[in-house]
């Protein structure tokens, strides 16, 4: 047995996604984005939920240098999530404005196949509540059914084109039924091996998200010069631009997150 290899292999199965620096994660292993122009897709049974194929995932955006996923996630306390609910319990309406800045933001993700790209095995198309519910309503529509049926399914054809500002995603359902693939061997593959959605975002830990928050709403508490606004767009299409408050009592902001 040659040790040396398999201690690199165990190297390799301990390491996670960005945890070696001579290592750059690759997204697009793992998820697919959606390019201009016209692509055609196949949704898949997603192997953790085999009763719905879509995952609805919160994050924040704006709230600190860079995008932080919810705790809610993963069934944990989220401190801008309590912060939301304490500020929507008083009466000012300025309160209930920054509270609704303040929720996460709903992303949808569901495995799919991408057409002429079948080698590249399952990936996670991420996309937003229109899309979302436009796959919702086909779902719900008896002439199209279960469109994730590896026998009897239907391929779909997803449009980019570019709006005014961000790209606009419309789909198109194919009319003809098919099979996922003619490879048993494939569909077998596909159903098994599929991503982990939420092992490739990294965790922020509560006291960090609370000072990332409390930063946020005290920028002249930092180090860092940082504008009166925080104005962010990620490749989502969301952004967020909303006035911080000028004061914040420390004790009074501690005082709002439960035990």
């Amino acid at each position: 047995m040659d040790l040396k290899l398999i201690s690199s292999k165990l190297e390799q199965l301990q390491t996670k996604p960005g945890q070696n620096n001579n290592q750059k994660f690759d997204r697009s292993q793992y998820f697919w984005k959606a390019p201009m122009g016209k692509s055609q897709v196949r949704f898949l049974p997603y192997k953790e939920n085999k009763e719905n194929p879509f995952t609805e995932v919160f994050f924040h955006y704006g709230i600190g240098s860079r995008t932080m996923i919810s705790p809610i996630n993963y069934g944990d306390k989220d401190p801008i999530v309590e912060f939301s609910k304490e500020l929507r319990k008083t009466s000012e309406p300025e309160n209930w404005r920054l509270a609704k800045k303040l929720e996460p933001k709903m992303r949808v993700f569901a495995p799919v196949i991408v057409r002429g790209e079948e080698n590249r095995g399952v990936r996670f198309w991420e996309f937003g509540k229109q899309v979302y519910q436009e796959l919702l309503s086909y779902a719900a529509d008896e002439d199209y059914g279960d469109f994730t049926d590896v026998v009897s399914g239907l391929d779909m054809t997803v449009e980019v084109v570019q709006g005014n500002p961000y790209p606009q995603t419309s789909l198109r359902v194919k009319p003809k039924q098919s099979v996922l693939s003619d490879s048993n061997d494939d569909v077998e593959k596909w159903l098994a091996e599929q991503p982990e959605l939420l092992k490739y975002y990294k965790r922020v830990s509560y006291d960090d998200m609370k000072t990332a928050l409390q930063d946020w709403l005290n920028p002249e508490d930092t180090t860092t010069d940082t504008p009166s606004s925080t104005t962010t767009e990620e490749d989502t299409g969301y952004t967020l631009n909303v006035k911080q408050k000028e004061s914040f009592n420390e004790d009074e902001f501690d005082d709002l997150f439960k035990d």
